[in-house]
């Protein structure tokens, strides 16, 4: 929604609190309007595309290395939803309660320190090749333990080196701007680097999982939006680079511009982290092809197209996955349908979920041990 809604003749929203909430103003400019959208969903689909192919490395390498990888199981994906509602509620109230200006400086600072680790976690590897091969780099080794001599248990074992800090100066100097300005550029860099960081670590680990994880949200979404003021709400009242933003009067005012349309975090990861899991099961299937990768993300397209255009039509406040849910499982399913494959993709897991043995199954191990030992 809009602050001076007195200065804009017209005023809409599409708002997503799974990860933060979104708010547009359309502006009276059409090519505003234009350059302001078309630049939102860019900033969309690139954090998906990056974020995807790393989270394909990033589970090669974690396989590689022996480690389990954590992921999202059926039980949290049918939790997460009812999860979200208790929080955007709770933060609700805690905006009715508390003063929206001191409760805006704690995540501020919250947020500084966790964008500039974020921002340097996807930059790191792009200054470490513009560093040249004279910088006198040195290796370090962070160790912070608990406990004494056999008993010591690691609470943090980090390794990096002087690249590392460079790179960790260079986000603490946007971090800087952003904390003193609130500048749209710099809450774009960190909110671009949280979009990459949440599809490439955040992990499902079935298509049924994503599934259940997205009808969840697609129902929440609604409810909060058309059901409630809550989430409009929480929207106007949340600073924090939650949001990718874009200023319609760019135009006008160039990087001065105020007059925002933006986009939640929750619109892009929430999807993305789908749409990563279907890239996943393309390189597992070995064919050389991306089939499901890229009819997701096509879908995904066209459904953040669909959101902004009803947006615009209407003029009123969208839940942005009314219309990305739908498309996003609807479009690679129909893919499925068409090439056979639907038994081949919902029984598709990067890792199995952890079953713990119940009476009966230890009851039979047991049996089995002693007919071994008979025999």
């Amino acid at each position: 929604m809009a602050d001076n809604m007195s200065e804009v003749p017209v005023v809409n929203a599409t708002v997503n609190e799974t990860a933060g909430n979104a708010t547009a103003k359309i502006p009276a400019s059409p090519e505003g309007m234009a350059v302001a959208y078309g630049s939102l969903v860019i900033m969309a689909i690139l954090p998906i595309i990056i974020g995807s192919f790393r989270s394909v490395r990033y589970h090669k390498a974690q396989k590689e290395a022996g480690e389990k990888p954590e992921t999202m199981t059926s039980k949290d994906a049918a939790m997460f939803p009812i999860i979200a509602s208790c929080t955007l509620f709770g933060i609700y109230l805690i905006f009715q309660i508390f003063s929206k200006e001191h409760i805006n400086l704690l995540l501020t600072v919250y947020f500084f320190f966790l964008g500039v680790f974020a921002l340097a976690h996807i930059i790191g590897p792009f200054v470490s090749k513009m560093l040249p091969s004279s910088f006198p780099n040195k290796d370090y080794h962070l160790i912070f333990t608990q406990g004494k001599a056999e008993k010591k248990e690691d609470l943090m074992n980090y390794e990096f080196d002087r690249k590392d800090l460079v790179c960790l100066g260079i986000c603490t100097v946007i971090g800087v701007w952003y904390l003193v300005k609130k500048h749209w550029i710099a809450n774009n860099l960190f909110g671009f680097a949280f979009a990459i960081n949440g599809v490439e670590l955040l992990s499902l680990n079935r298509v049924s999982t994503g599934c259940i994880l997205l009808g969840g949200l697609f129902i929440y979404d609604i409810f909060w939006v058309f059901g409630t003021n809550v989430m409009v709400t929480v929207a106007k009242s949340f600073e924090a680079p939650i949001k990718l933003v874009f200023p319609q009067d760019l135009l006008e005012h160039g990087l001065g511009a105020s007059n925002f349309a933006m986009l939640g975090l929750g619109d892009i990861v929430i999807p993305g982290i789908f749409i990563a899991l279907l890239l996943r099961f393309d390189m597992s299937l070995k064919k050389n092809s991306k089939t499901y990768f890229y009819a997701s993300f096509i879908a995904y397209l066209l459904g953040l197209m669909l959101t902004i255009f009803v947006m615009h039509f209407f003029k009123h406040a969208q839940p942005a996955l009314l219309y990305l849910v739908p498309a996003c499982i609807g479009l690679p399913l129909v893919v499925a349908l068409a090439k056979g494959e639907v038994r081949q993709l919902f029984s598709y897991e990067d890792a199995s979920e952890e079953k713990k043995p119940d009476d009966k199954e230890k009851a039979a191990t047991k049996d089995e041990k002693k007919v071994k030992k008979e025999k």
